[in-house]
């Protein structure tokens, strides 16, 4: 109740009733916590974009600065890092293709591509990227 001048009488504000809730709410239910490990996931996909940028920076830089990155690496807590940061970047992706079929719809010659094809699509091409990538890497 707030103070009105003198002969106005008391002034009421509402306020909204606002339910209080858990700080542990997303522990509830599965997709609650699948939800915030997604967001989660961002956080890691942005170290890895760091980490890369900071290799490309280390072999433009030469020799010296690519071996010193490459001890840098490999510190335990880097590598314990990098090993969590993949385990959350693998989550990001398959939670990104299982919602892609939801999120897009494909037609074609008028009709739809169901859900399945267009998820088996995705994973597909994603198999075929990392081949090319482990054969790129490993030959």
């Amino acid at each position: 109740m707030d103070t009105a001048p003198a002969g106005a009488g008391p002034v009421y504000t509402a306020r909204a009733y606002r339910q209080p809730v858990s700080r542990f709410w997303w522990l509830r239910r599965r997709s609650y916590f699948l939800f915030m490990m997604r967001e989660l996931s961002s956080v890691f996909v942005a170290w890895f974009v760091v980490f890369l940028l900071m290799l490309v920076a280390a072999v433009s830089s030469g020799p010296v600065a690519y071996q010193e990155f490459l001890d840098w690496s490999a510190r335990p807590w880097v590598i314990a890092l990098d090993v969590i940061a993949s385990a959350f970047v693998l989550l990001h992706a398959v939670t990104w293709f299982n919602l892609a079929p939801k999120a897009m719809v494909v037609r074609l010659r008028g009709r739809r591509v169901p859900p399945r094809v267009v998820l088996a699509a995705h994973y597909g091409l994603w198999a075929a990227c990392s081949a090319v990538v482990a054969w790129v890497i490993l030959r």
